[in-house]
């Protein structure tokens, strides 16, 4: 491990289930390990109730593991106080739903605002709404002032995914865990969705984790793909290798009934010489 890294270190994760009288156990992850770098992807690819979601809300303190850590530059991260207000500042989630993660009652502004305040709260009321324009901008939702009095129910499914990174960046994040973020998106956003996170990755040095079950899109928008069945790892590795030359039948299972990788690959530098021209 890096200085610099958020690390998932031998996690597990149990639930206790009640049916009656009879109480059983589902092992929901088990001894689970990777390492996110800034700059870096890693897309964490499974189908529904392989246990990515709750890995997910394991890092961004949701959750409490069973055992295992997850460490940020090496130490483990706290459970509570000032020190975990720290950790919740450098590792942000963006959620499944840009709908039901927004509050329909509050202003975008207000939505930006928050966080810019609650983490640092030296920021003047000016200063902030210079930031949140930024931020805005800097998801490309421009002009950013023209954004601010709106509400989620004035945006598409699309702008909304935007202001949700726009906020999870305004803490100041180094980490993104994104679960599932163009899931609930339609099929001609997506590719634009996820445009945005890369170039955040690359401009910004930040470590996405990005957890999906679609394998096309892990193998075009990810460094590494680690590929989860039933709560445990089974396959690992660069994401072109991954996908050219799985080594688990489960991933050869997802790589048969993924969408068309080369045309995926032609939709990505489409949105991006679009939003180049449109510089």
């Amino acid at each position: 491990m890096s200085a610099g890294s958020l690390e998932v270190r031998n996690l597990s994760k149990d639930f206790r289930l009640r049916s009656g009288l009879k109480v059983s156990v589902l092992h929901a992850v088990s001894d689970v390990s990777f390492t996110v770098q800034p700059g870096r992807t890693v897309a964490l690819v499974g189908e529904s109730g392989s246990g990515k979601s709750t890995i997910a809300r394991i890092i961004a303190r949701l959750e409490t593991a069973t055992s295992g850590d997850v460490l940020l530059d090496g130490t483990p991260s706290p459970d509570r106080g000032a020190a975990l207000g720290a950790y919740r500042r450098q590792v942000q989630m963006v959620f499944q739903d840009p709908f039901a993660s927004l509050n329909p009652f509050h202003t975008i502004a207000h939505h930006i605002e928050r966080p810019l305040r609650l983490h640092h709260p030296g920021l003047g009321a000016a200063e902030a709404r210079v930031r949140t324009i930024d931020l805005l901008e800097r998801v490309a939702l421009t002009p950013g002032e023209t954004y601010l009095n709106r509400r989620p129910h004035e945006l598409s499914g699309g702008q909304r995914q935007r202001v949700a990174i726009a906020r999870a960046l305004a803490p100041g994040a180094r980490f993104i865990v994104a679960d599932e973020p163009v899931s609930m998106l339609d099929v001609s956003i997506r590719v634009e969705v996820l445009t945005l996170l890369a170039d955040l990755q690359r401009t910004e040095n930040l470590g996405v984790l990005y957890i999906t079950h679609d394998l096309a899109t892990a193998r075009h928008f990810s460094d590494e793909i680690l590929v989860m069945l039933r709560g445990k790892i089974v396959e690992r590795g660069p994401a072109d290798e991954v996908i050219l030359n799985p080594q688990h039948e489960y991933t050869r299972a997802l790589r048969e009934a993924a969408a068309d990788p080369d045309r995926l690959g032609q939709l990505r530098d489409e949105v991006r010489r679009e939003s180049e021209g449109a510089r």
